[in-house]
């Protein structure tokens, strides 16, 4: 009977631990899925924006390079997917891939080869085609899109450390504290009388003190998660960004077309006059076909309401871990309060006099109910803290608009990204020199040790050259003597 009420009560309890998680996991799988859902269609909606105008304004200037276009879009979704792209790069590519393609659509007279595109590139920069939009849009929209996916990623990895740390089953003393708080009073003839208040919280928070040690990183994601919404509504806004992508290209391009002969005279300086096209080519369809109007492309949910819902939830969630217990208590266990002195204390129906432990693990050394050992902390649940140090980090990163590496978001914690082994002149100096997503650490560092190599062994060498001297000296003197 014994061993069936401690087999019952393990379940109970493990079965109440997980209920209690998943209500947690769904709230936070919601407001990734509603942001993620908004965010999809606002790229969505601007990219068939610029398909559906594009057409009638710019004919083959757009038509001749829809790869082009295509390409972006597919680039920016595979970065807020967590792929490792450096967006600077990907933005920049695109621009040096548009401009190469309207150019020799816009010379159709002359034959332009690839080297002469190459220089025309390399003076790109000073005679600014494009105008200011693809410095603009380069700011804007890697902010905007470090905000969103690293907001996005921080629902999920929430959710998956409360998924994890639900699994985490009881010890053995914990299953004998928990029988004996819910079935002995069975074996007494009180099955009516509910656990004291005080009891049960000092079981549950004995055997839930690893848990509670999530409670400082937790409140961390918690809080950052808020302050990364604030810059997603804010100064990141990604409405007023994302869904004017096809405007800004539009004004790029209308940038390049009002200044066609003063840009090309440029180049022509700078990089000579290109060979006339001999095998003669069709006029230029340069002239917009049609005045079309470009809006900005809303998605259908109010932003500032999407943020304000998932501040309340993540509000509402900061102190789950170490609430649980008075949570698990006073719903599933027991119906009395602390001060009650007709409920089960553990021996007998009656008042519950000793003290309720603090929180965590390391308080739990005097607990009278759970025997704890507080030397030997859960690694599972260690390692979710971990996890969350790094997804905080990742956070903290994206609200000053520095860029963070997703490649390892499902990995373990060795090789994340969070600074640990990674001396601070270095990654300061990395961090600040380009905030980009692509190999952050294979540049920098290889050099630096090679160069050491080298430098070392050039020093050495002028110290064997003078023993070498020394010693043809000594012996030049015994000689002459």
């Amino acid at each position: 009977m014994e061993e069936n009420f401690a087999n019952k009560s393990r379940s109970e309890f493990e079965a109440m631990t997980k209920e209690a998680g998943r209500s947690v996991q769904m709230i936070l799988t919601a407001q990734y899925r509603s942001f993620d859902g908004y965010f999809q269609d606002l790229l969505n909606k601007s990219e068939k924006a610029l398909y559906d105008a594009f057409p009638s304004m710019y004919g083959e200037l757009y038509t001749q390079n829809v790869k082009v276009f295509k390409d972006l879009y597919s680039e920016l979704r595979r970065y807020y997917r967590g792929s490792n792209i450096n967006l600077e790069e990907a933005l920049n590519e695109f621009w040096t891939r548009l401009l190469e393609r309207l150019f020799k659509l816009m010379n159709p007279q002359y034959h332009i080869t690839d080297e002469y595109l190459d220089c025309m590139v390399k003076h790109a920069e000073q005679h600014k085609p494009f105008g200011e939009v693809p410095r603009d849009l380069k700011v804007k929209a890697t902010r905007a899109f470090i905000a969103a996916r690293s907001y996005a990623q921080g629902f999920l990895v929430g959710s998956d450390v409360v998924k994890k740390v639900s699994q985490v089953s009881l010890s053995h003393e914990c299953t004998r504290a928990v029988m004996k708080l819910m079935y002995c009073p069975h074996c007494r003839g009180m099955s009516n009388v509910k656990p004291c208040n005080n009891y049960c919280l000092n079981v549950v928070k004995g055997c839930l003190a690893n848990q509670a040690d999530l409670n400082t990183e937790w409140k961390y994601l918690m809080d950052s998660l808020i302050v990364v919404a604030d810059r997603i509504d804010g100064p990141y806004n990604v409405d007023t960004v994302i869904g004017t992508i096809h405007m800004r290209i539009s004004e790029a391009i209308s940038n390049l077309q009002e200044n066609k002969d003063s840009i090309t005279a440029k180049v022509f300086q700078g990089c000579g006059n290109p060979k006339i096209n001999t095998k003669g080519s069709n006029s230029e369809d340069k002239k917009r076909r049609g005045k079309v109007t470009l809006e900005a492309k809303s998605s259908a949910v109010s932003l500032e309401m999407l943020v304000l819902d998932a501040k309340g939830n993540l509000t509402a969630l900061k102190s789950h871990w170490v609430t649980l217990p008075s949570v698990l208590c006073s719903k599933k266990v027991t119906a009395g309060s602390a001060a009650d002195d007709k409920c089960w204390n553990g021996m007998t129906k009656g008042s519950y006099l000793p003290e309720v432990m603090g929180d965590g693990l390391a308080n739990q050394i005097n607990n009278p109910e759970v025997e704890v050992d507080i030397t030997k902390p859960d690694m599972t649940i260690r390692q979710q803290i971990m996890q969350l140090k790094i997804m905080t980090n990742r956070l903290g990163n994206a609200n000053i608009g520095n860029d963070v590496d997703f490649q390892d978001a499902s990995d373990d914690m060795s090789g994340s990204g969070s600074g640990d082994g990674c001396p601070d002149d270095v990654c300061g100096k990395r961090l600040a020199k380009s905030p980009s997503t692509r190999q952050p650490e294979t540049h920098a560092i290889p050099k630096q040790s090679g160069h050491g190599v080298s430098g070392a062994s050039s020093r050495s060498l002028p110290s064997a050259f003078l023993i070498l001297l020394s010693v043809a000296f000594i012996a030049a003197q015994h000689l002459w003597r």
